[in-house]
């Protein structure tokens, strides 16, 4: 049965940035969005399905053509069949669009697909006589229409309604910038080693939706214009090209796995991937369905056969920090947190660039009562990761757990200043001030850091007035 495609009312940004735009300006556009849309409550915020999709996006704009695309990718909570991208690199995949696709090439022509929009600047063309006001209020324009659809019952008012509505028909992609997109996605694919003809399977699936739903269609139909002459376009260009049978990878099964036992409720979940394991009816990999099944357990509270799901896989021999977070997952449900900890700490030394293996250990060291061990966890990883807001935030517990106030409020105005959230950045340097704990040295950092992130607030106010 077709996965439910409703209508999306967020639109499909493509990349907004306009031909003459600066990338200061992009990047600006692409963290208010990207912040803005954190408080949204479709953000899904798993650590490991954003880390998946990050290296899927990035295996592709690693072969983009005159240099390497900085991007962002991250998920949301949304059973309709759709993606986004907006300027600086960020792209959203909604997670139906990852339960719709059937192999993990189906999945990459999508994102893709995507890039090359951002690469070609097709928005910038659609709107290169807009005037760079218009451009900025975009970002602006983009949490109105989330929160109208969070809550329907906080309408938009007409001139708001009018203006996404004029703004959102410029937004939708021309026949000939899909074209473009087709075929330098197609390009993308390939040389990124996938198979070419995920997207011509994956297109028509979507058409053959859109058929059946009318006028409920996909939103990436909604914005992403698919004609028959657009499918035969995609067809004539891997006609004759060899078949290369490409085969998921085991994350991107596990990832499914992990999303469809969030789907329905924990019941219905249990009985899917059990009825697979009974009838032999999966697919793919045998021990990402019984991942699946040890999650939807874990979920149903049924803790006892969650370890036993989880330890069949041990036969199969196959490895994933998906694993081992699950399984310390399981010994915290259980209340074994020194437990938890060991596996974690094993996971660490195995994967120590793996984001959730990373938030997962610094939080169980705070609760088996280790802030020091945590807070060498979190100051080492922020070495790599200086950008990182989560780590930031579990550092300043580690401060916080070790009386160590000034550093506490360090590290939150750090976490808040990447998120976006400079008031309460500036907030929490002003309470560093005023700890009295900290050297000389440490309470010059905190001052000289105070007057940037004032600066940088007054410059925000002043930009927002121009808008």
């Amino acid at each position: 049965m077709p996965p439910p495609l409703l209508a999306d009312d967020l639109p499909d940004l493509g990349d907004v940035a306009q031909a003459d735009m600066s990338p200061a300006m992009e990047r600006r556009i692409g963290e208010q969005v990207l912040n803005e849309l954190r408080h949204d409550p479709s953000w899904l915020g798993d650590a490991e399905v954003n880390a998946y999709l990050n290296r899927l996006g990035n295996r592709l704009a690693g072969h983009v053509e005159g240099g390497r695309l900085t991007i962002e990718l991250f998920a949301l909570r949304d059973a309709t069949l759709n993606a986004f991208a907006v300027p600086g690199g960020v792209i959203g995949v909604h997670t139906g669009l990852i339960l719709a696709a059937e192999s993990e090439s189906e999945l990459a022509s999508v994102i893709a697909h995507e890039i090359s929009h951002l690469t070609q600047h097709h928005q910038a063309r659609m709107m290169s006589k807009a005037g760079q006001g218009q451009i900025a209020s975009i970002a602006a324009l983009v949490v109105a229409v989330l929160a109208a659809r969070s809550n329907p019952d906080l309408a938009m008012g007409a001139a708001t309604a009018g203006q996404a509505a004029s703004i959102q028909n410029q937004l939708n992609y021309s026949r000939d910038f899909e074209r473009e997109a087709d075929r330098i996605g197609l390009e993308l694919l390939e040389r990124s080693g996938f198979d070419i003809r995920g997207m011509e399977s994956f297109f028509e699936r979507l058409q053959k939706y859109g058929r059946l739903y009318d006028n409920n269609a996909p939103g990436y139909l909604r914005t992403h214009p698919l004609t028959t002459e657009r499918l035969a376009d995609i067809g004539n260009r891997i006609q004759g090209r060899p078949y290369k049978q490409v085969p998921d990878s085991l994350e991107f099964q596990l990832i499914r796995a992990k999303l469809r036992a969030q789907e329905g409720t924990a019941q219905d979940a249990v009985t899917y991937f059990a009825s697979q394991l009974k009838n032999h009816t999966f697919s793919g990999d045998e021990a990402a369905v019984h991942y699946g099944l040890s999650q939807s357990y874990a979920r149903a509270g049924n803790l006892a056969a969650a370890e036993r799901s989880l330890e069949a896989i041990r036969r199969f021999k196959v490895e994933s920090p998906l694993f081992l977070t699950l399984a310390a997952d399981l010994r915290l449900k259980q209340n074994d947190a020194p437990a938890a900890a060991n596996i974690l700490r094993a996971a660490y030394s195995r994967y120590p660039q793996e984001r959730a293996v990373v938030y997962a250990l610094i939080e169980t060291l705070l609760t088996v009562r280790q802030p020091q061990e945590a807070l060498k966890v979190a100051t080492d990883d922020l070495l790599g990761h200086a950008t990182d807001a989560t780590v930031h935030a579990l550092q300043a517990k580690t401060y916080a757990a070790l009386g160590q106030r000034l550093q506490q409020h360090r590290a939150q105005a750090e976490a808040y200043a990447l998120d976006g959230r400079l008031d309460e950045a500036v907030g929490q340097l002003e309470l560093a001030q005023k700890a009295g704990d900290g050297s000389f040295y440490e309470q010059s950092q905190v001052d000289a850091r105070l007057r940037e992130f004032r600066a940088r607030r007054e410059e925000e106010k002043r930009l927002a007035k121009e808008k």
